[in-house]
C-alpha cells in the first residue's frame, strides 16, 4: 500500500453498499484522502448481481480506486480453484482489511488508516487494528462530513439509502 500524507480510507462492504444505495459513493472522497479498496471486499460486493454491485464496480473503475491485494483473498481464490466443498466465506472482508491495515502500519507507520465499517458487531468485537488505524462507522463518517460542512445532512444520506432499499443498521451511536 502506498504511503500517504493524510489518512487512508479502507471501507468494508457495508459502507460501500449503503453509499451506493444512496448514490453517494463519492462521499468517501470528500475529505480528499486516498481511498483503497481491499480485494476481498471488492469481491464480496461484486460476486453477486445486486442492486449495488454494478454501481460499486463502475465507481471503483471510473475513479481509478486502487485495489489492495491480500493473502486472504489469494487463499480464498486458491480454495475455490481447488473446489473445496467447505470454502469459508464469513468475515473474510474484515480479515482482509485487518491484513491491509497491518501492512499499512508496517509500510507507512505515520499514516492513519481509517477502517470504515457498518456491521455493529465490529464496533463491539475485539477487532484488532494497529495503533495508527481507526474504526469508523458509516454513520460516524456521515456525521464527520456534516460537521465539516461537506454535506448538508447525514440523516438525508441515510434516508436516501433506506428509501432506495438498504436495510441499514438500527444501532445508533452516541453523538
Amino acid at each position: 500500500m502506498p504511503a500517504a500524507h493524510g489518512p487512508v480510507v479502507l471501507p468494508d462492504a457495508g459502507p460501500l453498499i449503503t453509499l451506493a444505495y444512496a448514490d453517494a459513493l463519492d462521499l468517501l472522497l470528500k475529505p480528499g484522502w486516498p481511498v483503497v479498496i481491499v480485494d476481498m471486499v471488492l469481491y464480496e460486493v461484486m460476486r453477486n448481481d445486486t442492486p449495488t454491485s454494478a454501481k460499486i464496480g463502475a465507481w471503483v473503475a471510473d475513479r481509478s480506486i486502487p485495489i489492495e491485494s491480500t493473502r486472504t483473498f489469494a487463499h480464498y481464490c486458491d480454495a475455490l480453484a481447488e473446489a473445496l466443498s467447505q470454502v469459508r466465506k464469513a468475515n473474510l472482508g474484515e480479515i482482509a482489511v485487518q491484513e491491509a491495515m497491518n501492512a499499512l502500519a508496517l509500510s507507512a507507520p505515520g499514516t492513519t488508516g481509517v477502517f470504515l465499517f457498518e456491521d455493529h458487531k465490529i464496533a463491539r468485537a475485539s477487532f484488532l487494528l494497529p495503533d495508527n488505524c481507526r474504526k469508523v462507522s458509516t454513520r460516524a463518517w456521515l456525521l464527520f462530513l456534516e460537521g465539516k460542512g461537506w454535506i448538508d445532512s447525514a440523516a438525508d444520506i441515510e434516508r436516501a439509502a433506506i428509501s432506495n432499499g438498504r436495510s441499514f443498521s438500527r444501532l445508533r451511536f452516541p453523538r
